[in-house]
């Protein structure tokens, strides 16, 4: 355990892991490893050891180091995005892979999840990060909504703004699509990199895994539309 909340010690925060357990120091910090301040966001930092750490891949110490100590100089990295807030509580944004940079702002993808399916007409919501002149990354998010709900003219405004409502105005996404099946595996996993295949115009990587590969076909022949 390294971040939680101590029962009847600290005061909670929906979706906050709170902070760090004793002994554990945790920072976020920036690109070169410099501590952010407060009410900022970045990349999940352990500066110290701690009982029960990972110490090692069998058999691939370099890999190892390599991983997990390759950013920073002593500093161990779990790959993680996170934010701290003004009281100090930490919140994890995801994988850095699953962290969106909007205009120099990083954006947990599942943040802006979360902020569409909390919306009455979405079902399920898969958000990817693809490529932007301005921006350096725009918010694509692909929606599916519920059953007996019907696309009108202005639900997709209804929804950016729903978004922007929910986390801030730089969260508002820049396109959604809507569509009655995202491509899972068969285990019920979104592929989302096969989204930022099609959302990009890239040729489509890997379906095997897919429980339905049709589903793909349907969705890059509507989002070319």
């Amino acid at each position: 355990i390294m971040m939680t909340p101590l029962p009847g010690i600290t005061s909670l925060k929906p979706g906050s892991c709170t902070v760090p357990f004793p002994g554990v120091r945790i920072e976020v910090v920036d690109n070169s490893g410099n501590p952010v301040p407060k009410g900022s966001g970045g990349y999940l930092a352990i500066r110290e050891p701690w009982p029960s750490m990972l110490r090692n891949i069998y058999g691939d110490p370099e890999r190892f180091e390599r991983t997990y100590f390759g950013n920073w100089p002593g500093v161990y990295f779990p790959g993680d995005g996170a934010k701290w807030d003004k009281d100090g509580y930490f919140w994890i944004l995801g994988r850095v892979d699953d962290v969106i940079n909007v205009s120099g702002h990083r954006i947990g993808t599942m943040e802006v999840e979360s902020a569409l399916v909390d919306h009455p007409s979405v079902a399920e919501a898969a958000v990817i990060g693809k490529n932007h002149e301005v921006k350096g990354q725009a918010l694509a998010c692909f929606v599916t909504l519920k059953e007996g709900i019907e696309i009108t003219p202005g639900l997709e405004d209804e929804l950016k703004k729903h978004v922007a409502k929910k986390i801030g105005a730089l969260a508002r996404p820049d396109d959604i699509f809507f569509t009655a099946e995202l491509p899972k595996t068969r285990s019920g996993k979104i592929m989302r990199r096969l989204l930022r295949d099609i959302a990009e115009g890239r040729a489509i990587g890997d379906t095997t895994t897919l429980a339905d590969a049709s589903v793909v076909n349907t969705l890059k022949a509507n989002y070319q539309e």
